[in-house]
Order: structure tokens, then C-alpha cells, then sequence
């Protein structure tokens, strides 16, 4: 069955003429892998922005609608639980 539809998705993609590119795909590709890498190198350039401060010791605060769950039992907050 795979094999008859591979036949017609061949034969219907012969009739189609395909459509013009606007550059050659070589032109296309090498368009797209510049893009990703510039993409790259500012994912990176950003990676070591959390490692700026210290860090900030995490309290409890009641009042907020999703409190941190997340303490550590060395923590002072933790008691209260």
C-alpha cells in the first residue's frame, strides 16, 4: 500500500511543474545556516548572565498567589512547614 502511494505521490509531483525559487538552493541554505548561527552566538553570549550576582537567599512569602515550594531543608523557611 505505501508503495502505490509513493507511485502517485510521484506521478502527481511529475505533472506539477515546481515553483521558482528565488535564489539558487545553495544560496537558500547557506542563508538559513548564517541565520541559525547567528542565532547561536547570541544564545550563547547570554548564557553566563545568571553567574552576574549573587544569589539572593529565597524566602517564604505568604502573600503571593504560588509561594515557593522549593526551599531546601537548610533553609529558615522551611521550619514553618
Amino acid at each position: 500500500m505505501l508503495t502505490q502511494l509513493a507511485g502517485v505521490v510521484l506521478a502527481a509531483a511529475e505533472e506539477h511543474e515546481a515553483a521558482p525559487l528565488i535564489a539558487p538552493p545553495f544560496v537558500i541554505g547557506g542563508i538559513m545556516l548564517a541565520t541559525l548561527l547567528l542565532l547561536m552566538v547570541v544564545t550563547v553570549s547570554f548564557m553566563n548572565l545568571g553567574n552576574r550576582h549573587a544569589a539572593v537567599e529565597a524566602t517564604d512569602d505568604p502573600h503571593r498567589q504560588h509561594t515557593n515550594k522549593h526551599l531546601h531543608p537548610t533553609d529558615s523557611a522551611s521550619s514553618n512547614h
